[in-house]
């Protein structure tokens, strides 16, 4: 009993690992790319471009390490300083159906 109350307060304060937040249009694609790269995963913000009052944002990861593993890392596209699609990679969750072809027997 002792123990278990021992590794609740320890969980409770250990410090949470925060994942940082960038603004992808004031930085160039490269750098946005860099940056991801250098984190790992970052959270990226930028502004509709069907209505630029709303803000948008994802999380974005250099690779498919930083993803869940039913997720898989897939390009997507978002907003730079210097381009309007800079290919990142986001995590999606894998759907098998899609993935993997079904083969049908030929009936001759």
């Amino acid at each position: 009993m002792k123990f278990l109350l021992a590794m609740s307060v320890l969980l409770v304060s250990m410090p949470a690992h925060a994942i940082t937040r960038y603004n992808s249009t004031s930085m160039t694609c490269q750098e946005v790319q860099a940056t991801i790269r250098r984190d790992g995963a970052a959270i990226m913000r930028y502004r509709s471009t069907r209505n630029p009052s709303l803000q948008l944002y994802g999380r974005y990861v250099s690779d498919d390490r930083f993803c869940k593993q039913e997720e898989r890392a897939e390009t997507v596209f978002i907003p730079s300083a210097d381009r309007k699609s800079c290919p990142v990679y986001e995590c999606k969750v894998v759907d098998f159906d899609d993935d993997f072809p079904i083969f049908r027997l030929r009936r001759d």
